[in-house]
């Protein structure tokens, strides 16, 4: 029986607790703990923890750890990765898919695109996402870009790839867009949020930045759900086998983190860091996606 319907705030407020939980279970799966035992790790009564984690993920814990140790013999594994990385790293099978992200036409002139929202009347508000509170900047022509809250993080003191409170997820959206006139409407994000993670209805975005950033992003976009690729195998798609360092420039300078899918970009090792919304929550993405995918 598929698990029942998991309202959008709830699956925001258990984004914490599902995270380090599939971060517990990926390091622990080999000794195949009981329920119990995940249970406590993730603070929760077991009945409990089995119905969130089931509804978060669509598979129970048991279906993620027999996941895992189905990518135990891909090839990252044999070439010495650690267990997670080699889970994140290989495509597990499945019939399903999670999301396929439909990009409305633009309708952006060459000079609209490239004056990175100058003049431009944009919306900004926060809503819940499957991956904790989000930051969403709106345009009429549909979704500029997506970011994510933290609520317990510390102020940020300069350059760092961890989380960002309200006030620092806003001023790093609307920092990219400084020409754009932008108001507060949380009731339009909220809107926007349901209808795409709710109601699963078709997302239009709005993308501001240089041709060769799109060309970049559309890329991302089609890295299969579940599937990851190198920045170096992502600048020979763009036609720069040699620009892997301008590629990895693009895809950080990504504005519609989840849907244009920059987590599925790897470094060279495959190994997971620098991610722009912290490395925690670009691996509970990737792990999000495979279970789902291991699920059906």
């Amino acid at each position: 029986m598929d698990p029942a319907p998991f309202p959008l705030d709830e699956r925001a407020r258990a984004y914490d607790r599902m995270a380090k939980a599939l971060g517990w279970l990926g390091d622990t799966w080999n000794a195949w703990p009981d329920l119990d035992a995940a249970a406590r790790a993730a603070g929760l009564s077991p009945s409990h923890f089995q119905r969130e984690f089931s509804r978060w993920a669509g598979v129970s814990p048991r279906q993620f750890q027999s996941a895992i140790a189905h990518a135990e013999a891909g090839a990252a594994l044999r070439g010495g990765a650690s267990v997670l990385e080699a889970a994140l790293e290989i495509g597990l099978s499945g019939p399903g898919r999670l999301h396929d992200l439909f990009i409305a036409h633009e309708a952006l002139s060459p000079g609209e695109a490239k004056a990175g929202g100058r003049g431009a009347d944009l919306t900004l508000g926060r809503a819940p996402t499957p991956f904790g509170m989000g930051a969403w900047l709106i345009s009429p022509r549909g979704l500029v870009a997506l970011g994510f809250i933290d609520e317990g993080a510390p102020p940020r003191t300069g350059f760092q790839h961890q989380g960002r409170r309200e006030d620092d997820a806003f001023a790093d959206l609307t920092g990219r867009y400084p020409g754009a006139t932008i108001r507060r409407d949380d009731a339009a994000a909220e809107r926007m949020a349901r209808q795409v993670f709710e109601e699963d209805a078709p997302l239009p975005v709005c993308l501001y930045g240089t041709p060769f950033r799109r060309q970049v992003w559309r890329a991302l976009i089609n890295i299969p759900a579940g599937e990851t690729r190198t920045y170096g195998a992502l600048a020979a798609q763009v036609c720069m086998p040699k620009a892997a360092r301008a590629v990895g420039a693009a895809v950080g300078a990504n504005p519609l983190s989840w849907f244009i899918p920059c987590h599925r970009a790897l470094a060279a090792d495959g190994r997971l860091h620098n991610y722009h919304w912290g490395v925690d929550r670009k691996r509970a993405m990737l792990v999000y996606e495979r279970a789902r995918l291991a699920g059906g």
